[in-house]
């Protein structure tokens, strides 16, 4: 081992100087090596030196190396070995061997000389003359680095987005684009990256700012492509800056978030104006009812005839107030769920028997069919009674005169059931079975439209049934008539109902 003056001299010298046991362990560093590699003597004296400074990658090349020297009795050759931070710095390695006595290994003696920014330059003459052109052509910033992660090569589009000139990033470490708080992290992550380089696509990693020369910050996408050259493999960074598209993107968030603050109130609004709403149009009714009926004292046939017209009116609207306040209701999630033994053969026949009337007008025929199974259901009966009442009034709007409409409840597994109304009418394009449920939205929505309507009644429908649990299907042909489809639960149980209804529900179920 060395004497004082010796060790004095040695740590003189820039370059880390080293030396092993022959089987590998340190047992002298430098202070150059110290300065170079950043770990203190003290912490690699013992140590395996291959598992130190070698990086994962490179351990079978430089067994190869090492013994090839060893070999000879000595040996130069340039390799890449990894600091205590992680960093990777390009060396060039000599090794000499210190025999005993008897002729037999008792050292071997390393001197590694960080050659990283003269590697930069030949790297940079290289690539600029195989890729200058291709890179120059490309619309996003490119700048290439070294497994130290040093900038070989920027193009000109890298430039004028980091306001550097070209010779002023060349042999710069690549965190220089990065701002001050994300580079020690990001220099773990470089040096992972080399260990197993791939294709990562723009935008595929995290979300990254760059900073310019100035000191300005700016929101980045990067891809990054492996590039083997005869040198060994650089990077390949292509940058683009999305500082617009992140400040189109925080308007519009803020715009979603204040729409969705004003649909609330909307819906707030209509829900507590129910009560407002309904009870004049009740009153309205309720008079033109008693004064029709003749409660009021004699009407003449025309004055008979006028309030015919006057409830016919009052009852449509009070029909698109219902749903418009329903919709609301659905909306700000304060729709309230009455649960309770329904008799579904019944309710079916009631909402068939108040829709007769319509159905008699175009010589039409309503057919009911209730599976035997669900005679008795768990349920909202109204909001039951509402969906049904929907589709078959639906299906009578825009079903052929003289036809037939089905209306079936039939078994869905074992926890479910469907409600069906099929008809035989216009039928709908595939292309616009997606706008059947969307508030407001009506397929015949010219000026000159056939059938009436507000697009209410399908999408408070889809809403109801979500409501309850389920949801809603459509099939259909144009041409061909259409099949409406509800799917709900048998046995429907509030979060906030009592547990009492699932003990109350019949055993058939």
């Amino acid at each position: 081992m060395p004497t004082d003056f010796d060790q004095r001299v040695l740590n003189e010298i820039p370059d880390a100087v080293m030396a092993t046991t022959p089987d590998g362990a340190v047992c002298y560093w430098s202070d150059g090596a110290e300065r170079l590699f950043g770990y203190p003597a003290c912490e690699v004296m013992g140590r395996a030196l291959a598992d130190t400074i070698v990086p994962a990658e490179g351990v079978e090349e430089e067994r190869r190396l090492l013994a090839e020297s060893l070999a000879a009795g000595a040996g130069i050759y340039e390799s890449t070995r990894r600091r205590k931070d992680g960093s990777l710095v390009h060396v060039d390695i000599s090794v000499r061997t210190i025999l005993d006595k008897d002729n037999r290994l008792e050292l071997i003696v390393l001197s590694k000389k960080d050659v990283t920014r003269l590697k930069v330059i030949r790297d940079s003459r290289i690539v600029e003359a195989k890729f200058g052109v291709l890179l120059e052509s490309m619309p996003d910033g490119i700048v290439m680095a070294n497994p130290s992660g040093l900038i070989v090569l920027a193009n000109s589009q890298a430039e004028r987005l980091f306001g550097y000139m070209r010779d002023e990033l060349r042999g710069q470490p690549i965190e220089i684009l990065l701002p001050a708080r994300l580079r020690s992290t990001h220099v773990a992550h470089r040096s992972n990256y080399f260990s197993q380089p791939r294709v990562r696509s723009m935008g595929a990693g995290l979300e990254l700012n760059g900073v310019r020369k100035d000191g300005s910050e700016f929101a980045v996408e990067i891809s990054l492509s492996p590039i083997v050259t005869d040198e060994g493999t650089l990077v390949m960074s292509a940058i683009r800056d999305i500082s617009e598209r992140k400040r189109i993107e925080r308007i519009l968030q803020e715009k979603n978030v204040e729409l969705g603050i004003a649909a609330r109130a909307k819906d707030r609004f209509l829900a507590n104006m129910s009560h407002e709403l309904r009870t004049p149009l009740n009153g309205i009714i309720g008079f033109a009812e008693l004064m029709h009926c003749g409660k009021l004292g004699l009407v003449s046939e025309p004055h008979k005839e006028y309030l015919g017209d006057i409830l016919t009116c009052a009852r449509h609207l009070q029909h698109l107030i219902n749903d418009i306040l329903d919709l609301a209701k659905v909306g700000a999630g304060r729709i309230d769920l009455h649960i309770e033994e329904i008799d579904l053969p019944r309710l079916v026949g009631e909402v068939r028997d108040a829709l007769r009337t319509i159905a008699a007008k175009k010589d039409m025929t309503i057919d009911v069919h209730v599976a035997p199974d669900l005679a008795t259901i768990i349920g909202d009966a109204a909001r039951i009674r509402q969906i049904l009442y929907n589709y078959l009034s639906n299906a009578l709007k825009f079903s052929h005169e003289s036809s037939r409409v089905q209306v079936r409840c039939l078994l869905e597994g074992a926890e479910n059931f469907r409600i069906e109304v099929e008809d035989n009418g216009i039928g709908i394009a595939r292309q616009d079975i997606d706008r059947l449920f969307v508030e407001f939205q009506q397929l015949d929505a010219g000026s000159a439209k056939r059938y009436q309507g507000t697009g209410l009644g399908l999408a408070l429908t889809k809403r109801l049934a979500e409501a309850l649990g389920g949801g809603v299907e459509v099939r259909s042909e144009p041409g061909q008539g259409t099949v409406f489809s509800a799917v709900l639960p048998r046995v429907l149980v509030d979060a906030a109902a009592d547990e009492t209804v699932r003990r109350t529900a019949p055993e058939a179920l």
